[in-house]
């Protein structure tokens, strides 16, 4: 194994420590289902507080499991990141009970921004929200 596979191996295995232990995890109690460079796919179940006044879930909770498998995916990579924006398009609403799944893929990594897409799905694969997000990497230690 060499020292550049150790290094991003021990990297995206701190970086899962710190999100499954993140209070917004168990506030939510989302499940981070994997993270590797460039990918994390995280899941969350619809619970009845997470739904508004129609009786469908808050846009806000599907925008917090994006944001969880976007800031994981772009995390992943070499050096840490920050967003700059984050686009969300809702496509179909969730209902109590739904078990969502967001896949966040890095599209490009670069020394001045990256690009992330999200897509949500629910339990029998219907596309829930797609979205995109822009990050500005950072060094260590900024």
């Amino acid at each position: 194994m060499t020292a550049g596979k150790e290094n991003k191996e021990e990297r995206i295995s701190i970086l899962v420590d710190k999100i499954k232990t993140e209070p917004i995890t168990s506030f939510l109690q989302s499940e981070i289902i994997e993270i590797s460079e460039g990918y994390a796919k995280v899941s969350l179940v619809m619970r009845p507080e997470f739904q508004n006044f129609h009786g469908i879930i808050f846009g806000g909770i599907i925008m917090s499991v994006v944001d969880q498998a976007f800031g994981a995916a772009s995390n992943s990579m070499a050096y840490p990141s920050v967003a700059s924006n984050l686009n969300v398009y809702f496509i179909s609403s969730a209902r109590v009970g739904d078990k969502l799944t967001a896949e966040g893929r890095v599209i490009k990594s670069g020394r001045k921004a990256g690009f992330t897409e999200v897509t949500v799905v629910n339990q029998d694969n219907k596309l829930v929200a797609r979205a995109i997000g822009i990050t500005i990497p950072t060094k260590q230690g900024e």
